[in-house]
């Protein structure tokens, strides 16, 4: 299978926004959302993937067939170990490509893409997303990261340097 992905294009907004729509009815499962008048969840944050140069869009195909998105903020630290982190904010595979590793080849390639501090974060109910990502960030890490809670979000985050040279010491100052 050949796995590609690209930042689409203001035009190709619509594209991920339909994505989107399927990625959000999966996570119904999760979360207590209901669709509006119109049957749709929406998504309040997605135009900000074209507006903010800090955050970035990803659509991944899998033979020229459009197979999920990913969405990615840099955000400011507040703390002294790193001026930012890059952060998965949305990231959606759909059931047909699942356990084909595609979702773990999409993560590392978007990992690689931008070489500094990581965090991925998942509900806490959301058994399936910590299982995954757990398994892929230590795949990806040689086992070098760390899960972290924080008190606005009910989750456990993990977090990681994209750099796989990085001795776990290093790590550790980073984080």
């Amino acid at each position: 299978m050949k796995l590609e992905i690209f930042q689409p294009t203001i035009i190709q907004k619509h594209v991920l926004q339909n994505l989107m729509e399927l990625y959000q009815y999966d996570f119904s499962e999760f979360e207590s959302a209901d669709v509006n008048e119109n049957g749709l969840y929406g998504y309040k944050y997605l135009d900000y993937y074209w507006t903010i140069p800090t955050h970035l869009p990803f659509l991944i195909e899998v033979d020229g067939n459009l197979a999920g998105f990913a969405l990615v903020r840099e955000i400011a630290s507040e703390d002294s170990s790193c001026s930012s982190y890059l952060k998965i904010c949305e990231f959606f595979i759909m059931k047909k490509y699942r356990k084909e590793g595609i979702g773990k080849q999409a993560a590392f390639h978007i990992f690689d893409l931008f070489q500094g501090v990581w965090e991925v974060a998942e509900l806490e109910t959301n058994l399936p997303a910590q299982k995954f990502w757990r398994k892929t960030i230590s795949e990806y890490t040689n086992n070098e990261y760390v899960e972290i809670k924080r008190d606005h979000w009910p989750g456990p985050i993990q977090r990681f340097v994209s750099a796989k040279y990085l001795p776990l010491q290093s790590l550790t100052l980073l984080l």
